[in-house]
């Protein structure tokens, strides 16, 4: 991932923009993302498992083709609303999305043949993770127009 593009298509968002699809405020987008990056380096175990047929089809679609995320996507045992934020403001949950990103690159620049357990996907590499983090990043960016 590019953390640089990252931190200045971040700088586009503002606590007060509304998304043009989906029920997240900018501070939950930002954390919802931050939970994703500490999972894929594995600072948030999920238990292996293996994919059913349609999650390795999902899988399949998501890291083999140009599709992208569906706009009203769910994610994994969705609660039906939104999660209590964890940071104090956008800007401090800004900081700790670009500390994952570092985290995440380090982890796989340390343990360059592991795999990390994604919550619907399975067991994914530092490869596959790229892809995923590419399309969820460019996924929710464009619910505030920005990235």
């Amino acid at each position: 991932m590019e953390i640089q593009k990252i931190k200045n298509w971040l700088s586009h968002l503002e606590g007060d923009q509304v998304a043009s699809f989906g029920k997240m405020t900018p501070q939950h987008m930002v954390e919802h993302l931050t939970l994703t990056v500490k999972i894929s380096s594995g600072r948030i175990k999920i238990p292996p498992f293996q994919p059913k047929e349609k999650q390795l089809e999902m899988k399949r679609q998501l890291l083999e083709t140009d599709m992208d995320f569906p706009k009203e996507i769910k994610f994994p045992n969705d609660p039906g609303k939104l999660l209590d934020l964890r940071f104090p403001n956008l800007e401090t949950a800004k900081t700790k999305l670009i500390q994952g990103l570092e985290e995440f690159e380090a982890y796989f620049q340390e343990n360059p043949a592991s795999k990390t357990v994604h919550p619907v996907l399975g067991e994914l590499d530092k490869k596959e993770w790229d892809r995923f983090h590419q399309k969820h990043f460019a996924h929710h960016f464009s619910q505030f127009g920005i990235g």
